[in-house]
């Protein structure tokens, strides 16, 4: 199945904090590619991505990898997450 579809969406913020729902390896690596830089963890999604679509790693091993990106770019949502550009307007009080 070329679609190779996640157990759980991942899910990102794009543009101005619309959030994205990422459903397949085909989604996360088009999202990837598209991505402007050229980071570790970009190139690191972007080898899993592959090798899922090969066959070669599992839908959710791509996924995890993919989650390492984002996370690292502060694009990931998580429970209770609000865009990053809301966040540095608005901070949270300790």
């Amino acid at each position: 199945m070329f679609a190779k579809p996640f157990e759980k969406p991942i899910r990102v913020w794009v543009g101005l904090g619309f959030p994205r729902h990422l459903n397949t390896v085909v989604d996360a690596y088009q999202f990837v590619i598209d991505w402007c830089g050229n980071s570790p963890e970009q190139k690191a999604a972007i080898r899993a991505c592959r090798a899922a679509l090969a066959g070669d790693v599992d839908a959710e091993t791509a996924r995890g990898v993919f989650v390492a990106f984002a996370r690292k770019k502060d694009i990931l949502i998580e429970d209770g997450t609000i865009p990053p550009m809301l966040e540095k307007a608005h901070p949270r009080h300790a």
